[in-house]
């Protein structure tokens, strides 16, 4: 069964492994506690078999106006049954205060976040990869 959480505080860097498939120089599950720490809000799905995280998404914020999403990541062998989109309804009902909630996606996910009432803009963005190790 999957649980989900809005603290992190129980949460240790054992339970943070797997994530950031496919990148390059994936943050550390020291990092990612670190990040998810240092967050405005996060939704976590924890697999209540494991205790493990399974799935997260986090946001940052200016408290008054705007919230922006950097992560929404679920482990590869629990996609497809739901967990994003759980996630992701969790976050806009925190978020449901703002007037502006961004995000930038590789294109391939738009289809997805369109049914959350994205809408597609440009985005600029630059990727220091190197600075994910300090």
């Amino acid at each position: 069964m999957i649980k989900y959480l809005t603290a992190v505080e129980t949460i240790k860097t054992d339970n943070l492994n797997g994530f950031f498939v496919g990148w390059p120089t994936p943050p550390s599950p020291d990092k990612l506690l670190e990040i998810l720490q240092n967050s405005y809000k996060i939704v976590l799905a924890i697999d209540d078999s494991t205790d493990n995280v399974i799935g997260f998404i986090n946001a940052i914020s200016d408290k008054t106006l705007s919230a922006y999403i950097p992560f929404l990541e679920v482990l590869p062998d629990y996609q497809k049954q739901g967990i994003g989109s759980e996630l992701v309804k969790s976050m806009l009902e925190e978020l449901q205060e703002f007037y502006m909630i961004d995000l930038c996606c590789d294109i391939e996910l738009n289809e997805f976040y369109r049914k959350f009432n994205f809408s597609h803009a440009n985005a600029q963005i630059i990727k220091n990869f190197q600075n994910l190790l300090k």
